[in-house]
């Protein structure tokens, strides 16, 4: 099973931001996959399970960034 959720994350300027977010969610269990747009902020996660949305704001807040 695959689940798919996107997100709008608000801050991210560059590719480096792009990175970070991306390292974050990928340490979240479950995650097998993360798609940034860094042009709209969309941050598109896939993962084996669902998750919860605190877990993804709390990775985005640990990459820097915040969850609209």
């Amino acid at each position: 099973m695959s689940v798919t959720a996107t997100y709008t994350v608000t801050g991210m300027t560059c590719g480096h931001c792009v990175s970070s977010v991306t390292e974050e969610l990928t340490e979240v269990s479950g995650v097998t996959g993360v798609d940034v747009v860094l042009e709209t902020g969309a941050v598109t996660v896939t993962s084996d399970r669902e998750l919860g949305r605190d877990e993804v704001v709390a990775a985005v807040t640990e990459a820097g960034y915040k969850v609209a």
